[in-house]
């Protein structure tokens, strides 16, 4: 597929990136190289593929949900280094 150099300083544009003459040149001709791939692509008959959503048949396997018993409060209070009544004590981050 023929793609032009004002296609590419579009799409430069759009990307918000600047270009040389010389990468305008490269890029040109990587961007012709993958249109011609997908309209190779297109050429496929796929009436017959089902759809899908992802490229293999993995599923996500998520352990059984179970309550366990956690630490307490004061064991929790007694691992920090500072707390008062009940609390964690921190240093003062606002003057």
């Amino acid at each position: 597929m023929d793609i032009g150099l004002k296609e590419i300083e579009y799409i430069a544009n759009l990307s918000r990136i600047a270009l040389t003459d010389e990468e305008k040149k490269t890029f040109k001709k990587q961007l012709a190289n993958i249109l011609d791939y997908i309209k190779k692509l297109n050429e496929l008959d796929t009436d017959t593929v089902e759809p899908m959503a992802y490229a293999t048949d993995l599923k996500n396997v998520f352990r059984k949900e179970e309550l366990t018993p956690s630490l307490s409060r004061q064991k929790i209070l007694n691992l920090s280094p500072s707390n008062v009544n009940g609390f964690f004590k921190v240093p003062k981050v606002i003057e």
